[in-house]
């Protein structure tokens, strides 16, 4: 009878809320701004803006990438554009990170690291140098 309830035992503590594709989808920035679509291509996960919430400018004109510091890259719009590169599911911390994301209220781009609180809030930080030293934020999933 301590055999069953042992292997129950070991199941349940093997539950998490992090696996590899749980990352894919949309997700809603915590500040409610835009909502980024995180989708696998390879063995990486990548995101891209699908919605803003301010998506033209004052004068009517589509909002731009204007703060990227390579000026050839200015005139993109900012929905469609991929600001999540390269993140990678490490299963031994549960967590997916090697990335980079790009703010482009800041211009700049960061190392992140992300994982989930819950099966539908990911927290993901994003740093220079070292993790220690950066700006996390939560962001909830839409679908």
């Amino acid at each position: 009878m301590k055999w069953p309830l042992l292997g129950l035992a070991l199941f349940l503590g093997n539950l998490s809320w992090g696996q590899a594709d749980d990352i894919v989808g949309i997700w809603k920035t915590e500040e409610g701004k835009s909502k980024v679509k995180i989708y696998k291509k390879g063995n990486a996960y990548h995101g891209k803006l699908v919605w803003l919430r301010d998506s033209l400018e004052d004068n009517g004109d589509i909002n731009r990438d204007d703060n990227n510091p390579e000026p050839e890259l200015r005139d993109r719009p900012l929905q469609g554009l991929q600001i999540i590169k390269d993140l990678r599911w490490d299963a031994g911390d549960e967590e997916w990170d090697d990335g980079e994301i790009y703010d482009p209220e800041s211009g700049n781009t960061y190392s992140v690291y992300a994982y989930l609180k819950a099966p539908n809030t990911l927290f993901i930080k994003g740093y220079l140098g070292v993790s220690l030293l950066g700006r996390s934020t939560l962001w909830k999933r839409v679908r």
